[in-house]
This record gives structure tokens, C-alpha cells and sequence, in this order.
């Protein structure tokens, strides 16, 4: 679907007309963003609300931007709400007139996904709250906007923690379940979006609806991983298992990439540990040739304590420079946040990030990255990382979350960080992103669409191959004036 020229100008109508973002202010951590006034005139005939409609230049800069860095899009307005219903009054008010409506959780997408130019910014961060922990049924029902940290506070207080978490804990449960949420823990349980029981979302068309596997099923299965193009999510019940109180922390260095690969390819079919994940590293000469496999076992009671011996038998690491560590087990969770407050510190967490994230098909997983690796620098990476981590496809369930064929496909992953200011750099970057997605892509991989690749409407077409026409009958049904998802570009080119 492609936006009519009548449709954009009512859109760009609402409130500003062509926002240009002047530049990284290094020492405020900003970006300052030359944006008119709201036409307040647009906005008259909004209903009451029980949260607030910002439309200073403020408010609309602040969500102009995103931990990427990259892309910048500034907002008619900014809708704080203070209840759902917020959400569904401001969403059919968009209906009538014409307007792109987009959530935004912790904002930490990396091009703009979140983003919307002239219409309306959702913050989430209001919907927050945390429900009691049903111990019977081991669920939890939370607010989209809640922080993964604060829902394993509180379900471990009931010795209950979700299967799944993403490395980082300080992004909202709505913002991963729009896309899918990895993390170490996948080879056991599948993603995020796997452990959800149900989902209360706000459509296209301004309807707030329950739905579940049995309940509005297709909508259920068009909004976990559906990347926005369907519903927002306003509320989610997660599934919970019980938790351990410590953990034994593996770090696991590999000298081959091969051996590196075939190895957590073993630990991922005998799930021997609880967490499986990985760096790659290089060499002092610059060049990546090997990893360090990260995992962990759970201790009581969510499992057996540890044995060394019998979960390191047959790998073929470098015994000498393993590190083994016992933690308590939300520590091993949250265990980046020092990592984080130092990149605060130093500036560098406000850097642009040109991701690349891409799903591989685990037979040719070591051939594709290396292809890549070769001409990657650790200056193209910078202050970042480089992951390579297996999981099991019979474990994803999401119709949406696309991964390509094969029984174990790997997350890789190039954190790319470089200073914000330097534009040649980020397009070069870019285009080097969509240079590895071409090599994946021709080896029966896939993109997971949280980092920066640049996309056309023919390249979603063929990410989700057979899965198209569902989208888009989904997209029909539930946001029938394609108002949602805009800053994903899947429908609007």
C-alpha cells in the first residue's frame, strides 16, 4: 500500500511540514532538530484524554530520534496516555483524519522504525504496570510499556522468571514482541514471542481486542513478530517457568570458527546448558577467526547443580583461557548493565548504530560469515560486538518471525558503533549491511529486523516469502487505512 499524495498532505497537514535535523550536540547528547509549531488548528476536535497531547518542539524532537542514531522523523504530536483508551480514542482519531499513527517503547530501534513523520508518536512508557503473579497458571499480564527488568523482579519475588530475555533487559515487553525477541535462551525455548499466552492490542481500525491462540487467532499470529503493521500491543500474558537462584557462567574460548560453530551447533541439539551464546573475536592482526562461546547452566531449583565435567565433555575450546563463574541469577541477567552506564559515561552509547542482524541457515552458517568477516575491521565494528549464536527452529512458533530453513539456524550479529556525526561513514556502513543481507539472502537466509538495512517494499516481499499474503490480508482486515507501521516502510515502500 503507498501512500496517495492527498494522504500525505493531510498527513504532513496535522502539524509540521518537513522536520531537518541540524546535528549531534556531543556535549548535551542530543539532537537538535529545526521543527515549526504545531499547527494547532489540525488539532482541533480531539477528545478528552485522560493522558496529555504534546505538541511542543520538545516532546516531538525527544522521539525524533532512536538508539540508532541514523534516521530522523519528527512527529505531529506526542501522545502521552494515561489509560488504553487512550490509545484506541487517538487511533481512531487518526482513522478520520487521514493520520500515521507509530508506538514507541524505549525507543532503542536503529532506523527509525519507531519513527513517523507529520503524524503521531505513542509513548508506551505510561503502560507499565505489572499484575499479580498467578502461581497456578505461571503467567504474568504486564503493560506493553513495562521494562523486561522489572517483570523478572517481579515474578523471580514468586520464584518465577519469563524463559526468554534479550541481553538487554531495559527494552519494553511490547517493543520485542513486535519483532520477536532473541536471546541466549532460544535454543530451549524459541523467542520471546513464543512465550506468550495472550496479547491486548489496539488495531489499525481503533478496536481493542483480546486475542490468543483461540481467541482472534490470526490477529494473535499477525502481531507477534508482525513488526507494527497490524495492532499495537497495549498488554501482554507471558508464560513463566521456574527460575533458579545461581547460575555457572561459561566463557569458552575458540581459536577456529568452524570448530566454534559446530560446537555450540552440539549445545543447542543436547541443550546440555540453559543459555547458549557467543562472541567472535579478532585476532591481533584484525582479522576474526575464532569466539568465545558463552554459556550457562541453571542451578536449583530450576535445575541440577552444575557438573563441570560432564557439560564441558567433548568441546573443544581452549581449556586454559575458559572462565567459569557462579552468579545469582538475576545478576547473570542484568549482567551488561555496567557495561552500559560506562558507554554513558564515556559518550559512547549516544554514537549512531548501523546493525546488522541476520538470521543464517546453520549448514552454511560458518562459509556466510566468514564471507562477511573477511572484510570486516574492528574499526567497522567500533566499540561493539560481534554475535554468532545457534537456535532451534522447531522451537518458533510466530508465522511472522521469519528464519530460514534448517533445523538450526544462527543470530548474527554486527553492533556496529561510530561517532553520529560522521555521515559518510553510517552510509558506508549501510551499504556494507546490505552487501552481507545480499550473501545471507542468496544462502537461504533471512534479516531480523532490528538493525539497518536499507529495505525497498519488493525486499519485504520476498523477506516473508510465503508468509506475504497472510500479512497482508491481516494488514487489510485489522488496519484497513494502513495508519500503523509506517517507520518499518513494509507497506508504504
Amino acid at each position: 500500500m503507498t501512500s496517495s499524495p492527498s494522504r500525505r498532505t493531510a498527513l504532513r497537514g496535522l502539524a509540521v511540514t518537513g522536520a531537518t535535523v541540524i546535528g549531534f550536540d556531543p556535549f548535551t547528547r542530543s539532537w537538535a532538530a529545526a521543527t515549526p509549531t504545531a499547527d494547532a488548528s489540525r488539532l482541533k476536535g480531539v477528545p478528552d484524554l485522560d493522558g496529555t497531547l504534546l505538541t511542543d518542539t520538545a516532546s516531538r524532537t525527544a522521539v525524533a530520534d532512536d538508539y540508532g542514531h541514523i534516521v530522523h522523523r519528527a512527529p505531529a504530536a506526542v501522545l502521552r496516555p494515561g489509560s488504553v483508551r487512550d490509545v484506541v480514542t487517538m487511533v481512531r482519531f487518526c482513522n478520520t483524519h487521514g493520520i500515521e499513527a507509530a508506538p514507541r517503547g524505549q525507543g532503542h530501534a536503529t532506523q527509525g522504525q519507531g519513527q513517523i513523520d507529520g503524524g503521531l508518536v505513542v509513548e508506551m512508557t505510561p503502560l507499565a504496570s505489572i499484575g499479580p503473579v498467578d502461581t497456578g497458571s505461571s503467567t504474568v499480564t504486564v503493560g506493553a510499556g513495562a521494562k523486561w527488568s522489572d517483570v523478572a523482579k517481579a515474578t523471580l519475588a514468586h520464584g518465577l522468571t519469563p524463559p526468554v530475555f534479550t541481553d538487554y533487559l531495559e527494552l519494553s515487553v511490547g517493543g520485542t514482541l513486535s519483532v520477536g525477541g532473541f536471546g541466549g535462551q532460544a535454543h530451549r525455548h524459541g523467542a520471546q514471542v513464543d512465550n506468550v499466552v495472550a496479547l491486548e492490542v489496539v488495531t489499525g481500525a481503533g478496536e481493542l481486542l483480546h486475542c490468543s491462540a483461540i481467541r482472534h487467532a490470526d490477529l494473535f499470529h499477525a502481531v507477534r513478530a508482525g513488526l507494527g503493521q497490524c495492532a499495537i500491543i497495549v498488554g501482554a500474558t507471558l508464560r513463566l517457568v521456574p527460575a533458579p537462584e545461581t547460575v555457572r557462567h561459561y566463557l569458552l574460548p575458540y581459536a577456529d570458527l568452524r570448530t566454534y560453530v559446530d560446537d555450540q551447533r552440539r549445545l543447542a541439539e543436547d541443550e546440555r546448558f540453559d543459555y547458549l551464546e557467543g562472541q567472535l573475536t579478532a585476532d591481533d592482526s584484525g582479522v576474526y577467526r575464532g569466539g568465545v562461546i558463552e554459556a550457562v547452566a541453571y542451578g536449583p531449583p530450576a535445575g541440577q547443580a552444575p557438573d563441570d565435567t560432564a557439560l564441558l565433555r567433548g568441546l573443544r575450546h581452549d581449556p586454559q583461557g575458559a572462565q567459569i563463574t557462579d552468579l545469582p541469577y538475576y545478576d547473570f541477567l542484568d549482567r551488561v548493565a555496567p557495561a552500559v552506564a560506562e558507554l554513558k559515561e564515556s559518550g559512547l552509547w549516544y554514537w549512531a548504530h548501523p546493525w546488522l542482524n541476520l538470521l543464517l541457515p546453520g549448514a552454511r552458517t560458518a562459509d556466510i560469515t566468514r564471507e562477511i568477516l573477511a572484510s570486516l575491521t574492528p574499526d567497522d565494528v567500533g566499540p561493539g560486538l560481534v554475535l554468532l549464536y545457534p537456535i532451534r527452529r522447531e522451537r518458533l512458533t510466530a508465522p511472522f518471525l521469519r528464519v530460514p530453513d534448517d533445523p538450526v539456524p544462527y543470530l548474527f550479529a554486527i553492533l556496529r558503533a561510530t561517532p553520529p556525526d560522521d555521515r559518510p561513514t553510517i552510509d558506508r556502513l549501510l551499504k556494507a549491511n546490505r552487501s552481507a543481507y545480499d550473501i545471507a539472502y542468496a544462502a537461504g537466509g533471512r534479516r531480523y529486523p532490528v538493525g539497518s538495512v536499507p529495505f525497498t517494499e519488493r525486499d519485504w516481499h520476498r523477506h516473508f516469502g510465503p508468509a506475504w499474503p497472510a500479512l497482508a490480508a491481516a494488514r487489510r482486515r485489522h488496519d484497513p487505512k494502513g495508519v500503523l507501521g509506517a517507520g518499518q516502510g513494509i507497506f508504504n515502500g
